[in-house]
């Protein structure tokens, strides 16, 4: 049965042109060291060298797609579940259920909210003495270093000790605010908290005037803080969350505790990294490109991509701000607290609550296997495990769907997000007229080639998205509250290469690769979630690689999504062999915290 949501923006549903998949072989060679300062210097000396690069890229191929002619342009995906006439726009509530702790024999536990929130309301704990254990652990700038300090850029120790203060003295009161109250989270530098400096991944230089604390918290984060949730840090990323790797020269790229032979994942790399190490049960990342889902798939955590502007109206059209947890409970709280309708915000502040279908309502995947089969035989193996559990074990029918021009889809979402991250950088740079000059050499190469886009690109890419927008809806009027699942990412780790850490690198290739399947849901502005599902053995290094599972739903699911998570976290702790990989180095923060004064 079809849905009765009403909306705002939602597509025509209109089935689209019938298109083969068949991946070609991209041809961007792999620039490491002074290949890529080389390239980085010719790109920004010559136009015709960058547009050069820009086509090799492929950035150029949706122009020539002759059907786009019938489409009209789709500048930005809003699409808005509206609420009901005469019905009063509501927070989300933290339901019972949601304070549930898993079993403590559980394989490979991880601490959650509803954990931390038990130990402080029973005064075997408290938020000060967590706040006190985290931060010698995370903090830099200390001899030796800290052991997890490639996760943060910056903590703020007073700031930190005055929030976990107030939050301990409320549950001495007996008056916590509810779960959240003296939680421990962790935020990507990109987005703004009162009285920290947002880096963006690059390195601070004083003299210019973008390096100085925010003087306000963003909307979601706001939310979380007045849940009484406590920031101890900024997490380090991408430098401009340009790519997917993780990779810092300047700051350090972010431990992937899994296995530190592999990269975190990026943009939201501090994020993957303390999930990963167990210093936060929640951490808010970004996404425009996969950035929370690629590095939560890497690092083996849960991340939720919202409908476009669900948490916060961004100056993009592919970005969200959300969350990335240890556990599938956390990963609905922050979203229900983050989401809050926002009475300043005419776009945010206008979305319905997002509403799970009725429990006797058909649960449907839909699979379009060609490009599901593109993944690595490792990655394959997992993920087809764990949907044989969702079809054998939970009732979902499996349905064979097709969506066209995947490709060229990629290719225009890539050089998209270039554009977007080359007009953000002019807008803040000290010099607008040489705005690439501080950046690292990969960025300097990435958006001086992303600065060749036309106009022209631009509504092409647009017309592309809203032929892709109709066939999903097309997709979603045959098969109503259908879940797109994909691989999150098609190989389960991206191997470090020796020397990365100097210049870092750009490879055109892997990147293009490992957003084969994230970069449609930024695309047309869906929502969609990753969780684990099973692990792959690695060519290098010590310990496991995660592989996570990835389902897209139609605008305003992200109830249903997490309740996919949620299933798919019962698959992963009670059914798969072995349950869940806990990382040799995980900080038992807990039992640190317990001998912290």
């Amino acid at each position: 049965m079809e849905s009765t949501q009403r909306f705002s923006g939602y597509p025509l549903a209109k089935e689209g042109p019938k298109t083969v998949y068949k991946p070609t072989v991209d041809k961007n060679p792999a620039l490491r060291g002074w290949s890529l300062i080389i390239a980085a210097k010719l790109v920004n000396y010559s136009h015709t060298i960058a547009k050069a690069t820009w086509t090799n890229a492929k950035f150029g191929c949706v122009k020539d797609v002759s059907e786009l002619r019938h489409y009209d342009w789709r500048l930005q995906p809003i699409v808005t579940p509206l609420t009901a006439d005469g019905a009063v726009q509501a927070k989300a509530e933290i339901t019972s259920e949601l304070h549930e702790r898993q079993p403590h024999d559980l394989a490979g536990r991880f601490y959650s909210a509803a954990d931390y929130h038990e130990l402080f309301k029973s005064g075997k704990l408290t938020p000060l003495q967590v706040a006190k254990a985290l931060l010698p652990l995370i903090s830099r700038g200390q001899e030796p270093s800290a052991k997890y300090e490639s996760a943060f850029a910056v903590t703020k120790e007073d700031i930190v000790l005055a929030a976990a203060k107030k939050s301990t003295e409320r549950y001495a009161a007996g008056q916590p605010l509810g779960v959240l109250d003296g939680i421990p989270i962790a935020v990507k530098d990109d987005t703004d908290v009162e009285g920290y400096i947002s880096h963006m991944g690059q390195p601070f230089d004083p003299a210019d005037p973008f390096f100085t604390p925010a003087t306000s918290t963003i909307w979601p984060i706001a939310q979380l803080e007045a849940a009484g949730a406590v920031v101890v840090g900024k997490l380090v990323m991408h430098e401009l969350g340009s790519d997917v790797s993780g990779c810092n020269p300047h700051w350090g790229t972010p431990v992937n505790w899994n296995n530190p032979s592999y990269y975190p994942g990026g943009s939201s790399s501090g994020g993957g990294s303390a999930l990963s190490a167990g210093l936060v049960p929640i951490a808010i990342g970004t996404d425009a490109g996969g950035s929370i889902r690629i590095p939560a798939s890497f690092c083996g955590g849960y991340g939720l991509k919202p409908t476009l502007h669900r948490t916060h109206t961004m100056k993009s059209s592919i970005c969200v701000i959300g969350p990335m947890t240890a556990t599938a409970n956390d990963l609905a709280i922050a979203y229900r607290v983050m989401s809050a309708p926002n009475p300043g915000d005419p776009v945010q502040g206008s979305f319905a609550l997002s509403v799970p279908p009725s429990a006797s309502s058909k649960k449907t995947i839909g699979i379009y296997r060609d490009w599901f089969d593109q993944a690595s035989p490792d990655v394959l193996d997992a993920t087809r495990k764990a949907i044989s559990y969702f079809t054998d074990r939970l009732g979902y029918e499996v349905v064979d769907i097709t969506i066209p021009y995947l490709l060229e889809g990629q290719y225009g979402h890539s050089s998209w997000a270039l554009t977007e991250g080359i007009d953000h950088q002019r807008s803040r740079a000290m010099d607008p007229s040489n705005p690439l000059a501080k950046l690292n050499h990969c960025n300097q190469l990435l958006m001086a080639v992303g600065g060749c886009t036309s106009g022209v690109d631009m509504i092409k890419c647009g017309q592309l998205r809203g032929l892709l927008m109709e066939h999903l809806a097309f997709l979603w009027k045959k098969h109503p509250n259908m879940l797109v699942v994909t691989p999150t990412v098609p190989e389960a780790g991206w191997k470090i290469h020796p020397g990365d850490q100097a210049y870092g690198f750009s490879d055109g290739n892997a990147t293009i690769r490992n957003m084969m399947y994230i970069w449609l849901a930024n695309s047309t502005g869906c929502p969609a979630v990753t969780a684990p599902v099973g692990y792959a053995d690695a060519e290098v290094g010590e310990g496991k690689l995660p592989v996570g599972l990835m389902a897209m739903g139609e605008w305003g699911a992200e109830e249903q999504l997490l309740a996919w998570a949620k299933e798919a976290e019962g698959y992963l702790n009670d059914v798969r062999e072995g349950g869940r990989y806990r990382p040799r180095d995980w900080a038992d923060v807990v039992e640190i915290a317990k001998s912290t004064e």
